[in-house]
């Protein structure tokens, strides 16, 4: 228990200092990349932008830390001969590294619950915050854009007034409501509308229904016949235009995606990664989910499972190197950066080789640990 204690003791202050130095390096790289953006912004508000990023942020570098943790540790018990020491007293090497694998496993756990359930929501906050409060660019960045909203809902506006924060120029979307009917759509036009929450509403607006599976019957109806051409047109627009008969009262629609969503995921030229768990079992399991989309979310989750399981590979790996470069803080530094950047290469590749066919996401997802894994059990039975 005693050495228990002491090896943890050891392992505790590179950890935590390795946490904080790269979770500042990278936290300080998303300020001066958006920094020409967000001149005049109020600190507060900056420090709450950077804070809402942290979650994924530690996600990212938890297997740079605990790579240090471990050959900072073991390297200087084995620069000083305690490891000598403690193994020509009896205990083994596996023993000693306990304390180190109960750490790992610890970051790998909280790194888990961070990927799937923290970052995912603070993403989402992030980019709201970010284009609604500190640029106040709002939705101007969807402008000329289509995006798909959920429920069906495609959205597009000509442009958007910062000041205001009214969408102008507003088209929905809905194809397919009723299933039956696949090739039947809903078209709304409105000169202006806003967005809150999952709420759009639209202000002078008109609303046209129009089936498209009946226009290749127009071509074979014969120009003499105007009466049949009629009917047939009233097929495909069976309802013609619906015009409020208050012109003052707006229209309000229900969205699958909130206001925040939207900006998370179309503001960026890459959407943020806003994807948690009940999301993705609901994609996996739901019935009626498209194909693509139940392939995309079956490499997002397990993407999202193999980076935190890497933090107890990576341990694995580190621990002998640890034992043969450790022997200075310089040179447990440059190793941790070199195992780090290998792995991520290696994590990477194996994202684009999932990418290729969906019957690779679980090879692709799980390359890098896969090899790391096996190359630090051979490279412990050489230490």
């Amino acid at each position: 228990m005693r050495l228990t204690r002491y090896v943890t003791r050891e392992l505790l202050p590179p950890l935590i200092a390795g946490t904080l130095m790269f979770t500042a390096v990278l936290s300080f790289g998303y300020f001066f990349i958006s920094s020409q953006f967000i001149v005049g912004a109020p600190i507060a508000l900056i420090v709450r932008w950077i804070a809402y990023q942290v979650p994924d942020t530690l996600v990212k570098i938890f297997p740079m830390a605990v790579v240090l943790m471990v050959v900072v540790a073991f390297g200087r018990m084995a620069t000083e001969r305690e490891l000598v020491a403690v193994q020509s007293g009896g205990i083994s090497l596996g023993r000693l590294a306990r304390p180190a694998a109960i750490l790992a496993l610890l970051v790998t756990a909280l790194s888990v619950w961070l990927s799937l359930w923290a970052a995912p929501a603070a993403n989402v906050a992030t980019r709201s915050l970010y284009w609604d409060v500190l640029t106040s660019a709002g939705l101007s960045t969807l402008s000329g854009k289509t995006v798909d909203l959920g429920k069906g809902l495609l959205l597009s506006l000509t442009s958007y007034d910062t000041k205001t924060q009214l969408m102008n120029g507003v088209r929905i979307e809905q194809w397919g409501a009723d299933a039956s009917k696949p090739q039947q759509a809903t078209i709304i036009f409105a000169e202006s509308g806003t967005f809150t929450g999952n709420e759009i509403k639209l202000n002078k607006y008109q609303l046209y229904t129009a089936n498209y599976a009946g226009v290749q019957a127009l071509s074979q109806i014969p120009d003499t016949d105007p009466a049949a051409f009629r009917e047939a047109v009233q097929t495909i627009f069976p309802l013609g235009v619906t015009a409020p008969s208050d012109p003052n009262a707006p229209l309000i629609i229900d969205t699958g995606l909130s206001r925040a969503e939207t900006l998370a995921k179309y503001a960026d030229a890459i959407g943020a990664d806003s994807a948690g768990w009940p999301q993705l079992i609901t994609q996996l399991t739901a019935p009626n989910v498209p194909q693509t989309e139940r392939d995309a979310a079956r490499l997002t989750l397990n993407r999202k499972l193999s980076l935190p399981f890497g933090n107890l590979v990576l341990a694995l790996v580190a621990l002998p190197f640890a034992l043969r470069f450790g022997r200075s803080l310089g040179v447990a530094l440059g190793s941790a950066l070199l195992i780090s950047v290998v792995y991520y290469l290696l994590f990477f590749v194996g994202l684009t080789v999932a990418g290729q066919s969906a019957a690779l996401s679980e090879v692709g997802a799980w390359l890098a640990n896969i090899i790391f894994f096996f190359t630090g059990l051979w490279l412990l039975r050489r230490a």
